[in-house]
């Protein structure tokens, strides 16, 4: 139920080195920086400091920055001086609740402003439903950032515990999990950091871990007092909030001591005190919020008040102006309207940027080693290394292999996904990839196509965001919610493209999947015609590649044909063409489309040196080989490997798709110019064929006849 996620190896990022002699009194020499806030009782310390710094503070006390490149005007650098007993290498543990797609997109600027300031190790205890966990046990398995270490826990499991809460809350049921927190979390974990996935960091989350150190007597929850009037029930006529002390406090960011709350008997505290006010107030209008108040409105002793810049609210009547003087004063942004950044503040401007900086900051960046603070073990990162160290540097080709065991962040279902099977076990899933100068071609694919589609996306942090505009802005993709869109994140100077369709392949459905590029328009009722094939050629009990025969145009603008006639009458004027016909005949020529135009009943063919047709197979075909990048041998591989596998090709005689023209990529314009790029491709295949040979035998000499005759 809670798979164990250890980080690894990754870059080295900014170095920072403090020395401290115990005898020094920090407070009598600090310099005349402006604006900065010191705390005798706190472990650190944040200056407004220039791009690049030394700093001696006396001369017991020496601070050495090796500055990160800067993210918004006004950086805060926080520098650790050992104060309090805080090590380097102890670890901050951090609760989150996350369900959905759409939170599970929002957690990741949270993770990142985190991580972007954090010295210390990280234990992310995250509680998913299971569409969150698929989506963040991939994102941190593949973003493998040292020193942080993740736990789900089962969202499903808890919900008896809540569910018997009415709660007119946006956040649902979920909103009210961090009340069982307690049972939840490992009974051994003492104190916890619990955030809302609306929250952004602007400071090291290790100042916040210190304050533990003043909490007292029988103080047991850390929280902001709530900045909004709400709780004082004069906002609209009427208004009837719950029991709150004050103004209240607010749960978005909550220090939790654990082993405290377990003996005060948490759980039948706040049970008790729910179930007489939902008497009278019916049901929740803030979530866990309400409850927590209340239980704080009859045990005032049980909470410690955060200085209010440990989570500046920016809800539609927030008073958190009043909580800062200056940009440096601010800790924690939360984004607690159901307006998000559409909010309205008078600084809000200033939020939004810091809050877009780390949105779109470069989450590979993150990847960095911890100074002084050596990782746990994983064996994965140890086995990857292992394998790196192996190749050749010097070997002209490094580059090539190395891509193919290149770790690239890939965040699963970016948008909202619904699919529901069908019943008769026939339905197909579209799949293929792009990069950002394809996107254009997502609206027509989907008023081609009516099925499930399952893309991958090869784009860094920003392009992502600007993915999601473009597709939040269009009424055909956001029409369709059968349509997977997955993140590969960008990494290296190759185009990954076999690792793209892998990618895309592995979150399919649907028992077949119909593998094919994303600048090709399937014929109008293509989706329905090869599911009616799956029966006719039983697809189910048999090994088959079915071929949908490729054409081309030169037109950007294509009455595209609406049957079989129409295309032949096309092809007849010039207006379309077998595919790669004028260079890359071998490609397609084994499909015979001479005996196609007069097919009326689907027909073998066999494979041939160099054949890539585009086909629908059962989704448990192999993979693609991921040495292949960039332009050359990407599909010609994968046929060749089904066809070694024993596939029958057998080509559809009344289906066909339509390339869109569209200017020359990156990679087929380096491999026309690049001498050296089409020896490693050449280097590559042989390889390749060779791997065949040893895994398929006698049966694969074919493949070496075939390439020694072309």
């Amino acid at each position: 139920m809670r798979p164990r996620l250890l980080a690894s190896h990754g870059d080295t990022g900014c170095v920072m080195t403090t020395h401290r002699s115990p005898s020094s009194s920090f407070s009598s020499h600090l310099p005349s920086f402006p604006n900065y806030m010191i705390d005798n009782n706190v472990d650190l310390v944040s200056l407004p400091l220039s791009p690049s710094i030394m700093v001696s503070l006396s001369p017991s006390i020496m601070v050495s920055l090796c500055l990160c490149p800067p993210f918004y005007s006004s950086l805060l650098l926080s520098l650790s001086l050992f104060l309090l007993p805080l090590a380097p290498s102890q670890t901050i543990h951090v609760a989150i609740v996350c369900a959905g797609y759409n939170a599970s997109r929002d957690v990741v600027t949270l993770v990142k402003s985190v991580l972007f300031h954090r010295r210390n190790p990280l234990h992310f205890h995250i509680i998913t439903d299971s569409t969150a966990q698929h989506i963040l046990a991939s994102l941190f398995q593949t973003w493998m950032v040292p020193a942080v270490r993740v736990d789900f826990y089962d969202a499903d499991e808890l919900k008896s515990e809540v569910s018997w809460i009415p709660n007119k809350h946006y956040s649902g049921i979920y909103g009210l999990m961090k009340l069982v927190l307690t049972k939840t979390l490992p009974p051994d974990l003492q104190k916890v950091i619990v955030l809302d996935t609306d929250i952004t960091f602007a400071t090291d989350i290790a100042e916040l871990w210190a304050v533990f150190h003043k909490f007292r007597g029988q103080q047991v929850l850390g929280l902001v007092e709530n900045q909004s009037d709400w709780y004082l029930g004069n906002l609209w006529k009427n208004h009837r909030p719950w029991p709150a002390l004050e103004r209240g406090f607010n749960t978005g960011v909550i220090l939790l001591l654990l082993d405290r709350l377990r003996k005060l008997r948490w759980e039948q505290m706040w049970r008790l005190t729910a179930e007489r006010e939902l008497m009278s107030m019916l049901s929740t209008s803030l979530a866990d919020q309400d409850i927590f108040n209340a239980v704080i409105k009859q045990n005032p002793f049980l909470v410690h008040q955060l200085p209010c810049f440990w989570n500046v609210q920016l809800s539609d009547h927030t008073r958190s102006e009043k909580c800062y003087k200056d940009v440096s004063d601010l800790k924690v942004i939360h984004w607690n309207s159901p307006k998000k950044l559409r909010v309205k503040n008078k600084h809000v401007e200033f939020f939004r940027n810091l809050y877009l900086t780390f949105l779109e900051y470069d989450g590979n960046l993150l990847r960095r080693e911890l100074f002084g603070c050596p990782s746990e073990t994983d064996h994965n990162s140890e086995n990857l290394q292992k394998t790196l160290s192996e190749l050749d540097e010097d070997d002209p080709c490094y580059e090539f292999r190395r891509e193919r065991f290149t770790v690239h962040r890939t965040h699963l279902y970016f948008l909202h996904y619904e699919y529901e099977p069908t019943s008769d076990h026939t339905d197909v899933t579209l799949v293929a990839q792009l990069s950002m100068d394809r996107l254009q071609m997502l609206e027509a694919i989907c008023k081609h196509w009516e099925g499930p589609i399952s893309l991958a996306l090869y784009l860094s942090d920003a392009e992502a965001q600007q993915f999601l505009r473009y597709a939040q802005g269009s009424e055909v993709l956001m029409a369709r919610g059968n349509v997977g869109y997955h993140i590969v994140y960008k990494e290296g100077q190759f185009y990954p493209v076999n690792l793209l369709r892998n990618v895309a392949m592995r979150q399919v459905n649907t028992p077949y999947m119909f593998l094919s590029d994303i600048d090709f328009l399937p014929m109008y009722g293509l989706y329905e015609y090869l599911r009616k094939s799956v029966v006719q050629l039983d697809m189910a009990n048999s090994k088959k590649a079915l071929v949908v025969p490729a054409f081309e145009t030169l037109r950007y603008r294509l009455s595209y044909p609406k049957s079989k006639a129409e295309l032949l009458s096309q092809l007849d004027m010039g207006t379309l063409f077998t595919f790669r016909y004028h260079v890359w005949t071998k490609g397609h020529a084994p499909t015979n489309f001479a005996k196609w135009r007069t097919a009326t009943t689907p027909y073998r063919v066999q494979w041939e040196g160099d054949f890539e047709p585009y086909v629908m197979v059962r989704r448990d075909s192999p993979e693609y080989d991921r040495r292949f990048v960039g332009f050359g041998w990407n599909k010609v591989a994968h046929i060749m490997e089904l066809d070694a596998q024993e596939y029958e090709f057998v080509v559809l005689p009344n289906a066909y798709m339509i390339h869109m023209p569209h200017a020359p990529s990156f990679d087929i314009t380096k491999f026309r110019s690049n001498k050296q790029y089409r020896v490693c491709l050449k280097t590559l295949k042989e390889e390749f064929q060779q791997n065949m040979s040893r895994r398929y035998g006698f049966a694969a000499l074919k493949y070496m006849t075939a390439e020694n005759n072309s």
